[in-house]
Parts: C-alpha cells; sequence; structure tokens
C-alpha cells in the first residue's frame, strides 16, 4: 500500500526546502524528494549572498528590493552562524554610471526595506588604505554598503532538516519517474537506488529549479503556461587579492556588475555571468568565454590583471528565470512567479524564478496560492523561528564563538571557527563527548576528522565526499587530492 501525504515538493533547492519546511510547521503531511543532492544543482552555485539586489533598483524592482532587504534582517537573525554582513565597496568609475546615481540608489537602498540593523552606506577615499595598492590610481572615489554572506548549500541543508525535525519525510537520491493525475490526488513514482515504489499526495509542489518543465510534462503532458528562461551564473575562485573582509563590486562597460568577494580566508570569488542556456541540465560548466570575462572585468580595476593560469576552481549553475522578455539575460526579473494548475484534478503548483534571499516568503506565498484551492490548516510561522544552530542569544554568534573557545580550547582556533560557523548550536553534537582531537578519530587532513563525516551521514543527508568537500563544506579548496580521495574511499567503504 503506498504511503500517503498532503503534499509532494519535489526538488530539494533552496525553495523546494523553505516551502517543506513551512508546509511540515503548519502540520501537513510532507515528502520532499531529490533526485540528487541537496543544493546540488543552482542553490549551491549562486554568488553566496543574502541581498536586496542594489542592480535591481535600475529595473524599478522596487518591491522585490523591499522585500529582500526585510529578508534580509529575518535570515540574518535567525541563521547567525551561516549568514553574516559584508561591506561592498563600489569603486566610480568616470566612463559609467555618475556619481550622483550611485549616492542616489544607494540612500533608496538604505531606506526602502524600512528600519536596517546593518550600516548605511557612504562615500570612501580610495587612494588610502585598504584600497590604495589594490585597485588601480585612476580609481580615486567608491562607495560603501552592507549586505549578507551565506553559506548557500548549508541554508539548504538546515532548512530541510528543520522540515524533517517538524515531520517532513526527506528523500535524497531519489527521482520522481511517473505522476499520474486523480480528482482527489496525485500517485507518484519514485526510483531511488532501491529500486521504484509509489506513494499519493494530495497535491505537488514543482520547485524542480531548472527542471522545473521537465516536472510540468511528467505531472501534465506539457509544460506550463509560464515560459522559462534558463540563464547560466559562472564563477571563478582565485588566490586572495586584497586583504580586510571587505567585498568590491565592479561595473561594467556591458551595464553589468561583476563581484570580487573574500572567500574560505585563502581565495577571492569572482562573478558572475549572465549567459542563456540550452545544454545538458545534468553537467553545467563554466565556458571559456566566460573566463575570459571574468578575469577581464576584474582587471579593468584592480592593479595586477587576473589571469587565467591563477584560477583554483570553477562552478557554475543555472536559473530557471521565469521569462518577461527582457532584451538581456541580466535584466530578466528575479522575482518569483507561481503557475497553479487545478482544473480537471487535483492541484499542482510550479514554481519558476525566486532568488535565496527571499525564499522563506516565496514559501508562504506559495502556500497561499496553493491554499485557495485546497483547504491547509495553520498560518505563517517561520519569520521567527531560527534555523538549526541558529539559536544563539540575540543572534550573538561572536559571543557564542568565545563560550566554543572555553568549552573546547583542545581544538584549533582555526578548526573551532569554521565548525562553528558550519553547525553553531549543533557544534556539541558534532564534537559529541571528546576531549581531544584524538577523540575525533581519523584525521583526514586540514580540519577534517572522522566525526565530522559521520555527522554529516547521520544529520544532514550526506552520501558522498562531493556533498561534503564543495557543498556541506568548501573543504575541497583546503585538502590535497590524497586527502580528498581518502574521504571518497572512506564513503565507498560504508557501501
Amino acid at each position: 500500500m503506498s504511503q500517503a501525504y498532503d503534499l509532494l515538493v519535489i526538488g530539494g533547492g533552496i525553495n523546494g526546502a523553505g516551502i517543506a519546511r513551512d508546509a511540515a510547521g503548519r502540520g501537513l503531511r510532507v515528502l520532499l524528494v531529490e533526485k540528487d543532492d541537496l543544493a546540488s544543482h543552482t542553490s549551491s552555485a549562486s554568488t553566496k549572498l543574502v541581498h536586496g539586489g542594489l542592480r535591481y533598483l535600475e529595473h524599478y524592482e522596487f518591491r522585490l528590493v523591499s522585500e529582500s532587504l526585510r529578508e534580509r534582517e529575518v535570515l540574518l537573525r535567525n541563521a547567525p552562524h551561516i549568514i553574516w554582513p559584508l561591506r561592498f565597496v563600489m569603486p566610480h568609475e568616470p566612463s559609467m554610471r555618475p556619481k550622483w546615481m550611485l549616492r542616489l540608489g544607494l540612500l533608496l537602498y538604505d531606506r526602502i526595506g524600512g528600519k536596517m540593523s546593518l550600516p548605511r552606506s557612504k562615500r570612501v577615499d580610495l587612494r588610502v588604505a585598504p584600497h590604495r595598492g589594490v585597485l588601480q590610481e585612476r580609481l580615486r572615489t567608491g562607495f560603501e554598503y552592507s549586505d549578507c554572506w551565506v553559506e548557500d548549500a548549508r541554508l539548504v541543508v538546515l532548512t530541510v532538516k528543520d522540515a524533517e525535525e517538524r515531520g517532513a519525510v526527506v528523500r535524497v537520491g531519489t527521482e520522481c519517474t511517473a505522476l499520474a493525475r486523480a480528482a482527489d490526488g496525485w500517485r507518484a513514482t519514485l526510483r531511488d537506488g532501491s529500486g521504484e515504489s509509489e506513494v499519493t499526495a494530495r497535491a505537488v509542489i514543482n520547485a524542480a529549479g531548472p527542471f522545473v518543465d521537465r516536472v510540468a510534462k511528467t505531472a501534465l503532458g506539457r509544460s506550463t503556461p509560464a515560459h522559462l528562461r534558463l540563464v547560466k551564473g559562472s564563477h571563478i575562485i582565485v588566490s586572495r587579492r586584497f586583504p580586510g573582509e571587505h567585498a568590491y563590486i565592479f561595473q561594467q562597460p556591458d551595464g553589468r556588475i561583476v563581484f570580487a568577494i573574500p572567500y574560505e580566508r585563502d581565495f577571492t570569488l569572482i562573478g558572475t555571468t549572465d549567459q542563456l542556456y540550452r545544454g545538458d541540465l545534468d553537467d553545467v560548466r563554466i565556458a571559456p568565454e566566460e573566463v575570459t570575462y571574468l578575469c577581464e572585468a576584474a582587471s579593468r580595476y584592480f592593479t595586477s590583471a587576473v589571469s587565467e593560469e591563477e584560477i583554483v576552481s570553477t562552478y557554475a549553475g543555472v536559473r530557471p528565470l521565469y521569462e518577461d522578455n527582457a532584451a538581456s539575460n541580466s535584466t530578466v526579473t528575479r522575482d518569483y512567479v507561481f503557475e497553479l494548475e487545478a482544473e480537471g484534478g487535483a492541484p499542482i503548483l510550479s514554481v519558476y524564478g525566486g532568488k535565496i534571499t527571499t525564499y522563506r516568503k516565496l514559501a508562504e506565498h506559495a502556500l497561499e496560492k496553493l491554499g485557495q484551492v485546497l483547504d491547509l490548516p495553520g498560518a505563517a510561522w517561520t519569520a521567527q523561528a531560527p534555523l538549526p544552530g541558529g539559536d544563539m542569544p540575540d543572534g550573538d554568534f561572536a559571543a557564542f564563538l568565545w563560550r566554543a573557545n572555553e568549552r573546547y580550547g583542545w581544538v584549533p582556533p582555526e578548526m573551532l571557527q569554521r565548525l562553528a560557523r558550519a553547525y553553531g548550536t549543533r557544534l556539541d553534537l558534532v564534537l559529541g563527548e571528546a576531549t581531544s582531537l584524538a577523540d575525533l578519530g581519523r584525521h583526514f587532513g586540514g580540519t577534517l576528522y572522522v566525526a565530522e563525516l559521520r555527522y554529516l551521514v547521520a544529520h544532514e543527508y550526506a552520501r558522498t565526499a562531493e556533498d561534503v568537500l564543495w557543498r556541506r563544506s568548501k573543504l575541497g579548496l583546503h585538502l590535497a587530492e590524497d586527502a580528498q580521495q581518502a574521504v571518497t574511499d572512506w564513503f565507498a567503504a560504508r557501501d
């Protein structure tokens, strides 16, 4: 007999995670399925920002910017371990946007979201430290403003973890291969490593990201009425280019902007691109012309040019944007759109667009939309609910880290900082009853011990070395090849 659910959520990216969490917290019986790993596609290929979207003001997307800035405050409060403030410096390039336009835009950015906890924008002199010698001499004036950094894949995993702890069933590595519609529900065929099974659900949420049309065709035999524009965004990672914990935002001659952001202590993250994509969605890679574009974009500003030989890693993802017929890929709306199909049978809600910053609000609106055709219990609740590990007094990460240092004095500071950032108040579950590094078991190199691998398998759905080294952490950037292979072998030995 098949298991019965109220809601089948297809897609383990940020939107599916948020909807599953919200619905489970309202008392719905929720099943979340993801054919690969959580955040294995678009949601782990972002620029790692929780931000209002300063450049969206140019396209008059005031509602999106206002909502994003308000959500930035909510997420910063509820996940202070994986989200933290970051100052951005935008050099004034005389050949591009005039100073008055930049200043006016930032004044609006400071105010459009209502009361904000982060410092407001200001003018900065680029001829003095820490910018002098980093930026080219022609750049004399800049503007500084606030947004936030986020560990994007961890945000997805922790959101799903919270959904599970509130009653949702989570099946990673599980693909929905068939959907049969009836008047009162859906029958779904699911396939994982053990074979096929069937479940039923009153409604389906199609949050499959770039695969959204594929799922719609599986369910309805056709695409949804909405149109999808697939836009690839790519990033390069180079050795650390400048000191300090601020980021740069560089204007480009084509009207776009490119970020240069401190990354993983030893590196600088540079991105992103906007390229129409028609390739294999399961194998998205940076293209040579994107590498050239990003190197040239950064080289217009840094004193020393960025060369392709400096690149230590790259990543790329495809954004499933709602087609609004914008002339440029960079100006297509990043707002979210729903397509609700409820005539002729049980409802299916397909999600287009969205951004990490607004995922929680998107989830609320998705359930409101579904509530138009289905009786749903409960009310919105997530605004005041910390994510796992984020329940720190006053959201004070510095105070939490200080207490952790007092308790775990035997853990090297660099390692404790990384673990505290990743796991927050659940750090105790990772370290367990250990009182020395030897108690953490096998050492794989750097700051990685087998105790952490066991935790990630038991509590965070990790199934492969890639899940750990490139999504739940970025240790792949820090560990030698033999250490990475040792992690791969450890997972293989578990099978």
